[in-house]
């Protein structure tokens, strides 16, 4: 649209602005798992004297779970979300005008 010589969108009709908005959330959500993972592993199993410590590969059980295993998780779930969530948008304006 133009108005009074300048380009403006209209947030409200135009379509990628709810895209983009969806893919926010989605990717908001995304960080509160990793966190809630990480949270959850670290201070769950971490909390205990370190002389009950679990060991895998010479790295406390916590450390493994949370930090490597949540990485390849989130990882997984990236790559997932991108595949079947997200969609290719055009920044182009006269592709989106026409």
């Amino acid at each position: 649209m133009r108005e009074n010589g300048k380009d403006e969108l209209d947030l409200h009709t135009d379509p990628r602005f709810k895209i983009a908005n969806r893919e926010a959330l989605i990717g908001f959500a995304l960080v509160v798992i990793n966190f809630v993972w990480w949270f959850g592993f670290a201070y769950g199993l971490g909390s205990a004297p370190v002389e009950e410590y679990t060991f895998i590969f010479g790295m406390p059980a916590w450390f493994v779970f949370s930090c490597i295993g949540g990485f390849l998780l989130m990882v997984a779930l990236v790559i997932f979300v991108v595949k079947v969530f997200f969609k290719d948008v055009s920044f182009d304006e006269e592709e989106h005008n026409s």
